[in-house]
């Protein structure tokens, strides 16, 4: 019997497939480099799903490790949705000593928001507190 299992640390990332699909498939990194990808993860706490060697899901987060985390990049291929994977995949990060002891969360979302509420996550308090500046807009 096949069984899913989560890795961490850059080492263990498959950077190809986690490149394939934020290039071609994901809606908010669509043409991003091999390299941008590259060094993103590298600077990042990285987390996967796999299955047999594959890597079939993936989230990192942006983080200093002490109180401050953005939660970037998740996914799960497709074939493999369904499954309770994404939610397996921010049970392991969220179990995790260190994130427990971080002041603050964040993420973007554009359709999981149900997901990520089970694990605490709401709009801002003071969304009048909350800025962004947008650089990059794209990456074709």
């Amino acid at each position: 019997m096949n069984t899913y299992y989560i890795l961490t640390g850059y080492e263990n990332m498959d950077i190809s497939a986690i490149h394939r699909y934020l290039s071609t498939e994901s809606y908010w990194a669509v043409g991003i480099p091999l390299e941008t990808v590259e060094q993103s993860l590298r600077r990042s706490f990285c987390a996967g799903v796999f299955l047999d060697n594959e890597q079939v899901g993936f989230a990192r987060l942006v983080t200093d490790y002490t109180t401050f985390a953005y939660l970037a990049d998740v996914y799960i291929l497709e074939a493999h949705r369904r499954k309770g994977l994404s939610k397996m995949l921010m049970q392991h990060i969220m179990d995790l000593e260190w994130v427990q002891k971080l002041r603050r969360m964040m993420l973007v979302t554009q359709d999981a928001h149900s997901l990520y509420s089970r694990f605490g996550f709401h709009t801002p308090e003071f969304p009048e507190r909350v800025m962004e500046r947008r650089g990059v807009r794209g990456y074709k």
